[in-house]
């Protein structure tokens, strides 16, 4: 399943390197944009909130949702972005 997971991190990038770990050890992952995170993953967004939950700080917010696969994604990116998109969207 594809997830998205945005986030307003309040602590600096150094402090998160744990966070981030949890995200690359997904199946897959892409992270084009500043704030968000596209995982492939066989986790629930629950799941992932769980294990994301020990390295957020207080303050911090995070959002996790499923995407619909049903309808192709559509905004301003790169095109390596848009491949890797193509390539992984029905996963």
């Amino acid at each position: 399943m594809m997830l998205i997971v945005s986030y307003d991190l309040k602590g600096p990038a150094t402090a998160y390197s744990e966070l981030f770990g949890v995200l690359k050890a997904q199946t897959k992952w892409w992270h084009y944009l500043s704030s968000a995170w596209l995982i492939i993953t066989q986790r629930t967004p629950d799941q992932l909130v769980t294990d994301l939950r020990p390295h957020i700080h207080s303050g911090d917010r995070i959002l996790i949702a499923k995407i619909d696969t049903t309808q192709r994604p559509n905004g301003w990116l790169p095109k390596d972005a848009w491949e890797w998109i193509d390539n992984n969207f029905q996963s």
